[in-house]
């Protein structure tokens, strides 16, 4: 086990699934970790249940609403304020097919949760981040990236909404701000890992919004699909660029391994052109 004494991270939607799962593994190694979520009673509950288990884990609440561009700012202004190293940010939180619905900012609510909000907390963080010897940040992808594109015409729910494509477009769009962002920093220079996991097929409260699933469909639990989280964020051979998931077949369960990364998401123009977009929208240039 990775020993992370003395480092600092922290995790979105910690206080449940999992992020739960993630915050929980990164605590026994030894890490300050900062459960970040919408929901103080509930970020306070995870707190408490990692606590009980755990009675000497350093952990830290954090609010935030990543459907707000405006909490975003102030949640990482106060990360900055009170904090003097990163050293792993895990960009966690989403949604999955929620009914349709924009963030404060007017962005369809996956695409803007998913991965506006977590583009624009990394930028906000990238100071800190970049002060902190061997940063990571991880960022969660789905195998439902495959098969989706990045529609710049339909970020504001401008066509019919299909939660599906939607979904997909964001979890493209994540592994994307992924892949990127390791393409800027070694352009740059700068010493921070970016890298990108999946959870497979997991029992998480994101399924709440799927209705009756298959008989055929078996989940895994939480803490088994935050494992490729986990290596992606403290394994000593992972290296900035990577993806990580589950190896079984099609990737929905198994132990974590390099993942399949579709062909969509290595388009180099797409890449830029997402990553420029992101830049305008949030006002955040970085690295």
């Amino acid at each position: 086990m990775t020993d992370l004494t003395g480092k600092t991270a922290l995790v979105t939607g910690a206080n449940t699934g999992l992020g739960f799962e993630t915050a929980k593994g990164l605590a026994q190694m030894g890490a300050r970790v900062i459960l970040a979520g919408r929901d103080p009673e509930k970020v306070d509950g995870a707190i408490a249940r990692l606590t009980a288990g755990q009675p000497d884990a350093v952990l830290e609440p954090g609010i935030v609403d990543l459907n707000s561009p405006a909490s975003v700012a102030r949640f990482a202004g106060g990360i900055l304020g009170r904090r003097k190293r990163l050293d792993l940010l895990v960009n966690n939180a989403g949604v999955m097919v929620p009914p349709a619905g924009t963030t404060a900012d007017g962005y369809e609510t996956q695409f803007g949760v998913n991965f506006l909000a977590h583009f624009a907390l990394t930028g906000h963080l990238f100071s800190l981040l970049a002060s902190t010897f061997s940063a990571r940040v991880v960022t969660l992808s789905s195998i439902g990236h495959r098969g989706a594109t990045v529609d710049f015409d339909n970020f504001r729910l401008e066509k019919p909404y299909d939660p599906w494509r939607e979904y997909g477009q964001s979890k493209l769009a994540d592994l994307i701000f992924a892949l990127e962002f390791d393409t800027r920093l070694r352009a740059a220079g700068a010493g921070i890992a970016s890298l990108a996991a999946h959870p497979g097929v997991s029992a998480t409260e994101l399924t709440r919004n799927l209705g009756v699933t298959p008989d055929n469909v078996q989940f895994m639990t939480a803490a088994d699909g935050a494992a490729s989280t986990l290596m992606a964020a403290t394994s000593q051979d992972a290296k900035s660029g990577q993806y990580f998931g589950p190896d079984g077949p099609g990737e929905t369960s198994g132990q974590p391994a390099l993942a399949r990364i579709d062909p969509a998401a290595r388009d180099a123009g797409v890449r830029s052109l997402l990553w420029d977009w992101a830049e305008a929208a949030t006002g955040l240039r970085f690295p």
